[in-house]
């Protein structure tokens, strides 16, 4: 039996200034891959396929410039990245393609030969069918919003490769919507690319209930690798210290590009810092614009020493890319190089391609041995302290607060010999702290940037913070709760009873990375909070 499944339609308020395709420009986003994904934007007609129950079908070519077309290639192409898959705009790949390995997206204006109320439409597994048979996405129902587009595109290649719709259940288990909307907002605000993705950021490949039922869980990544002919593309960095790849400085600064490509793919980077001064990375996933526009990778990046020891671990929590900005004596150092989970989305398919921009900065003196500062929540402040050690004197401390994850300002303007700092914020948001030393010889440096959110002053048991990389959770109560934890399939791992104050839960039963959910209840009120195990 063939499934007919089709993608709903979002109405915008949006229109675009439209000029005809004179050529598609030609892309390949993984040529040696055997498999092939066709973006077709320039018209099509249709023959001899499960569609033309009613004679040929004639598709239009759309009204998408080369710009749009490009920006909508880089998203599809983005979300397939992780796997031995070509997503190609290019016909002469898709016609040498094996006929049971490959799959014609039309991207069309014309839906007048299927109605209106549908962005696109697609059979589910039709991509191994071997018979040519197409899927749609109609652009001007979409309004030609490039994002929407892209959406759609990934989606109704996702059915032709054997997946159904991430759905919404409530906890009887009754269907609220067959599409997961996702959760969040801004840069992490995340959606499955088989729910409804147009309104979020971070759409991914999930785990979840699908269509069919609320316990059984459709497994994206496995349907994909599985079931067509094609798994994922080979590691390109190695997991191990031995093997790590060597990023030598040229002109102070190095260049690295690198693909997560499973859940599991660690990528280590080995660097050799020529001698003591400033060491900075930015590590960035790829992206189609302002804000990682399109990325499909949280990354998260942890720094290592030539002993192996771990120094610092760099998330900034609520944005996709990660830095770093610290000192560093001469010798050599490790980068490890991961996809991260967030509040919203787990790392289940926290993947796709990045790049690291390292630069060094040389110091000429010594003045400074170590800079740290930490970070907790208790009740409703935040406690700050912070080591320095040095061989100058301080002349200046300066504590930044930043809430967007990147414009840090001044916060307070510590004493010299001050080294902690505690105080009750106004914001409700997440809030990041770094710490400014200026030292009397003229140098500044600044510490690791720490993030803490507001826990409010409620009587409300809560996380300190939904991220945690142990066994143990911290959690604040100003009464007495029972706690149960949960796995992503309901299953519970933990349970146990809070005291009033800070709770330090050992949960023995998170080993595995992925999300989890925490229950907590009293004689009144029953909440949750999801947290993410990394």
């Amino acid at each position: 039996m063939k499934t007919l499944l089709q993608t709903g339609l979002l109405l915008l308020a949006i229109s675009s200034t439209l000029t005809s395709i004179t050529q598609v420009p030609i892309y390949n986003s993984n040529p040696t891959a055997t498999a092939v994904v066709f973006l077709d934007f320039d018209g099509h007609t249709i023959n001899g396929t499960s569609w033309n129950y009613n004679g040929p079908i004639v598709c239009a070519a759309t009204t998408l410039n080369n710009t749009q077309i490009t920006t909508i290639f880089n998203r599809v192409a983005e979300d397939f990245r992780p796997f031995n898959l070509n997503i190609t705009t290019d016909s002469a790949k898709f016609l040498v393609a094996p006929l049971n390995g490959r799959m014609r997206i039309v991207l069309t204006v014309s839906s007048g030969w299927f109605g209106s109320g549908a962005g696109g439409v697609s059979f589910v597994s039709s991509f191994t069918w071997g018979d040519d048979t197409p899927c749609f996405v109609f652009t001007a129902l979409l309004n030609n919003n490039v994002k929407n587009i892209a959406e759609a595109a990934s989606h109704e290649a996702g059915h032709t490769m054997g997946l159904y719709h991430q759905s919404t259940y409530n906890d009887s288990c009754v269907k609220i919507s067959d599409y997961n909307f996702g959760a969040g907002t801004g840069e992490i605000g995340w959606a499955p690319i088989m729910g409804n993705g147009y309104n979020k950021n971070l759409t991914l490949w999930n785990i979840g209930p699908y269509s069919f039922s609320c316990t059984d869980y459709q497994n994206d990544l496995a349907v994909l690798t599985t079931l067509n002919g094609y798994s994922y593309r080979t590691d390109d960095h190695a997991a191990t210290f031995a093997a790590a790849t060597d990023a030598p400085f040229v002109s102070t600064q190095f260049t690295v590009n690198g693909i997560v490509e499973r859940n599991t793919d660690e990528d280590m980077i080995k660097f050799t810092q020529p001698s003591f001064g400033r060491f900075q990375l930015n590590a960035i996933p790829y992206n189609v614009g302002t804000g990682n526009a399109g990325s499909n990778l949280d990354l998260q990046v942890t720094l290592y020493n030539n002993l192996l020891t771990q120094l610092n671990l760099y998330n900034p929590g609520i944005l996709l890319n990660s830095f770093i900005d610290t000192i560093l004596n001469p010798g050599i150092y490790y980068l490890k190089v991961e996809g991260s989970g967030n509040i919203y989305a787990s790392n289940y398919a926290s993947l796709g391609s990045y790049s690291l921009q390292g630069t060094f900065t040389e110091n000429i003196v010594l003045p400074l041995r170590r800079l740290e500062l930490n970070a907790i929540s208790t009740d409703d402040r935040h406690n700050l302290s912070w080591i320095i050690d040095a061989d100058e004197l301080v002349v200046q401390q300066t504590l930044e607060i930043a809430t967007d994850g990147r414009s840090f300002i001044p916060l307070s303007h510590p004493a010299l010999n001050d080294r902690s700092f505690i105080y009750r914020p106004t914001i409700t948001s997440t809030a990041q702290y770094q710490l400014s030393v200026t030292f009397d010889n003229g140098h500044q440096y600044y510490s690791n940037i720490v993030t803490l959110r507001k826990i409010g002053s409620d009587s409300k048991a809560k996380l300190v913070s939904n991220l945690v990389n142990s066994n143990t959770l911290a959690v604040t109560s100003q009464g007495i709760y029972t706690y149960y934890i949960y796995d992503f399939k309901g299953r519970t791992v933990d349970q146990g009873q809070l005291k009033i104050g800070l709770n330090s839960i050992n949960a023995i039963g998170i080993t595995n990375a992925g999300m989890y959910i925490i229950r907590f209840v009293n004689a009144a009120e029953v909440w949750t909070e999801k947290f993410i195990r990394q």
